[in-house]
């Protein structure tokens, strides 16, 4: 019995990516919308002139979906053409149509058309993801507004921060790669009625000569497709920029991606945070006491796949001769839908993580506690400064106890014991060291900054995509 597991099937949909981004980039949708494509330019050829008839029409209407692919199939053998094939499935199902499916058109009317449409949708559900996630990573940076941490640079402990300062800069990325999502929706143009180079020469005679008829014709047909920009100058094809523009848009969405899931792996070593951990999920086959953390390890697998896929639709850009050359397809046909699927499926995890990370403020105070003596220094130094002292040789003082303090914890891994050799010396007697060691006076403006950030740059979002806020993600393994 075929289990259908005897041949490769790709892991972003058998693993990764959700249901809907596996049924837009399905054969069933695309080649539904090659169908819906050819109504809409029979019905609008009809509506200017042309002699179709309410029967064609309505034949091809009752035959969007039904698509018989063992068929399609076997005239593909024959054709060795895909859309032909198709056109002539199509035309099983619809006799009375066969005369005037594709009449004028050119393949990439249907097929570049088709992957507007389609990016476009998906565009939109990138869209929606990014949302989600902007809004759950401000919702974690609302809670820990004021929860101070350690900061990192060179991952060595610097000053301090807050948690929700944090996950409003994790936030931030993704605030951009919507912004850069949204910019490509509001730019992106449909392919339009053009013919074989772009001319609209087949147009143009079957309307004897009459140019506005062809405008009107691509008008109709993209407003019944939802476009209402269209593509003023083609070859064959639309310039193969747009898919290098927006697959670098979902590069860009790899990288925050990345860089958010390598520091939730980095502050889990550190037990500060930590992603979801399910009461039945198994760490590790072999130490069971293991919470690696395999979402974000597994999202910055596929963001790094993602941003390598970027590539390929630049250089296909590139390479196209002329009005177009056929080198594109095949690459296309792999580029787009698995960077879609790429995006999705890591977007997903982030959305999961975000949801459900765990915080662990008493991890985060014992970092603290651990390196704020050195931190406080230069308050210290300031307010014995301030009682008198000598700046210089306060300093020096500092200096000496600061290093005897590091060889303590560095070489014996003793506790730090700075802040009792401080309170030791004579030099530092007027001061009260304890009352400058609260760590709320390290994290500068970080709570208001976080406050600035979501009135400013999420509140609109979240007012913008209400709608499609509350989405979870339950992953699939």
């Amino acid at each position: 019995m075929d289990t259908g597991k005897s041949t490769y099937a790709s892991p972003l949909a058998t693993r990764y990516a959700g249901q809907a981004m596996r049924e837009l980039f399905s054969e069933q949708r695309k080649f539904s919308t090659w169908r819906r494509l050819w109504l809409a330019l029979a019905e609008s050829q009809k509506a200017l002139g042309l002699d179709i008839s309410d029967e064609q029409v309505r034949q091809m209407a009752d035959h969007l979906d039904d698509i018989d692919f063992d068929a399609a199939g076997r005239y593909e053998k024959q054709f060795r053409h895909d859309v032909m094939a198709h056109i002539h499935a199509f035309a099983d199902v619809a006799p009375a149509a066969k005369p005037i499916i594709h009449l004028g058109a050119t393949s990439q009317f249907v097929v570049d058309n088709t992957d507007l449409i389609l990016m476009r949708e998906a565009l939109g559900a990138i869209a929606a993801l990014l949302a989600n996630v902007i809004d759950a990573l401000a919702s974690l940076a609302e809670k820990w507004r004021q929860q101070p941490c350690l900061a990192f640079t060179h991952f060595q402990p610097a000053q301090m921060a807050t948690v929700g300062k944090r996950a409003a800069l994790w936030a931030s990325d993704f605030v951009a790669d919507l912004r850069d999502v949204e910019y490509r929706l509001d730019g992106l143009a449909f392919r339009g009625v053009k013919g074989t180079t772009g001319t609209q020469a087949s147009f143009l005679s079957l309307f004897g000569g009459d140019a506005g008829k062809v405008a009107r014709l691509e008008s109709l047909v993209a407003k019944k497709m939802g476009f209402e920009q269209v593509c003023c100058v083609t070859g064959q094809t639309y310039s193969r920029k747009v898919d290098a523009a927006i697959a670098q848009v979902l590069a860009g969405i790899g990288a925050s991606v990345h860089k958010f899931c390598n520091d939730i792996r980095l502050l889990a070593h550190r037990k500060e945070m930590e992603e979801p951990f399910e009461a039945t999920q198994v760490g590790s086959s072999a130490m069971a006491y293991k919470r690696n953390p395999m979402r974000c390890e597994r999202a910055t697998a596929l963001a790094r796949w993602l941003m390598d896929i970027s590539a390929s639709p630049l250089h296909t850009a590139a390479e196209q001769w002329l009005e177009r050359t056929l080198d594109d397809s095949a690459n296309k046909r792999l580029a787009i839908p698995e960077a879609f699927l790429t995006a999705d499926a890591v977007l997903r995890i982030v959305l999961n993580v975000a949801q459900g990370v765990v915080v662990y403020p008493a991890t985060i105070a014992a970092g603290i506690a651990a390196e704020l003596p050195f931190m406080a220094t230069e308050n210290i130094l300031m307010a014995a400064v301030q009682a008198g002292g000598d700046r210089q040789e306060l300093h020096e003082r500092i200096r000496q106890h600061s290093q005897a303090a590091a060889e303590q914890v560095k070489k014996h891994g003793k506790p730090n014991d700075l802040l009792e050799r401080l309170k030791a010396d004579d030099a530092f007697a007027e001061i009260d060291i304890d009352a400058l060691l609260d760590p709320a006076a390290f994290i500068g403006l970080a709570p208001q900054q976080v406050d600035e950030f979501i009135a400013k740059e999420v509140a609109p979002i979240r007012k913008r995509y209400a709608d499609a806020l509350g989405q979870t993600t339950d992953l699939r393994v």
